[in-house]
């Protein structure tokens, strides 16, 4: 059994489950049912260890989650055996969310993850919505610099995080990927039925609906990551955890759920 999924037509393959890095670099404004403490150096490299380990190799960052992406840049083990994803459009400055979809900040945050993470190429970059998803598509010039980053090589693939059914329904259309909300009480199922006719990559955010699932036991986690690996067309679920104990047990339980899918 491969944890490894395709991310649709994008040539890459990401493991089933996906690692979140917010936690690794912020702490406040974020909708976590539990206050924690951002984890040390060690603590933040030995979960890396971890993850790869557990079969992982797919991590998700964004400048607006604080300084994770210096982390990961710094302390992630044989970056070309991962596949990294990071974002543009939202800053996390003085408590508050602002958003630049502009070529200059596209061009300038692009840049600037290239440095943070210490690499030379981007898996991928995905456009981090807020709110407003088919405005910025259609009417801001993000779109069109993140292409021409593509082009240039920088950028493997690109996408979108999304928050409306219609700016999923567009993401499919314009981009690689399409990141969507997929849980108990919200399944964006329109958008992953169209991406996977197009053949496009989707990947799960709030999945375990940001911890708070996972408060209220394992049997939820269960049923929650059965109802997503249901849907043969989701290429990763993304997991933000910093406790090592529940990102083993959240891959046991993935990894014997399309372990079951396959009987």
């Amino acid at each position: 059994m491969s944890f490894l999924r395709p991310l649709g037509s994008s040539n890459l393959n990401v493991s089933a489950l996906g690692l979140g890095s917010v936690k690794f670099g912020r702490n406040t404004g974020v909708k976590y049912p539990d206050s924690f403490t951002i984890p040390d150096d060690r603590a933040v490299l030995n979960l890396l260890i971890q993850s790869q380990e557990l079969g992982i190799n797919f991590i998700d960052t964004a400048p607006a989650y604080g300084n994770s992406e210096e982390r990961i840049g710094a302390l992630l083990p044989k970056r070309q055996d991962w596949i990294i994803s990071t974002k543009v459009g939202e800053e996390f400055v003085n408590g508050e969310s602002l958003f630049d979809f502009s070529t200059k900040q596209t061009q300038l945050s692009v840049e600037r993850s290239l440095k943070r993470l210490n690499t030379d190429y981007l898996d991928i970059v995905l456009i981090h919505s807020d709110g407003q998803d088919k405005k910025i598509l259609l009417e801001s010039s993000c779109l069109e610099t993140l292409r021409k980053l593509q082009e240039s090589g920088l950028i493997r693939a690109i996408g979108m995080s999304t928050k409306t059914i219609a700016g999923g329904m567009l993401a499919v259309d314009l981009l690689d990927i399409v990141m969507l909300t997929y849980n108990l009480e919200q399944q964006d199922q329109e958008v992953v039925d169209y991406a996977q006719q197009h053949n496009k990559g989707i990947l799960v955010k709030k999945g375990l609906m940001s911890g708070h699932v996972k408060k209220s036991g394992k049997e939820l986690v269960s049923e929650s990551m059965a109802l997503i690996f249901s849907q043969a067309a989701i290429g990763s679920m993304i997991v933000g955890t910093i406790n090592p104990e529940h990102l083993a047990q959240n891959v046991k339980i993935a990894k014997s759920l399309l372990q079951e899918s396959i009987k």
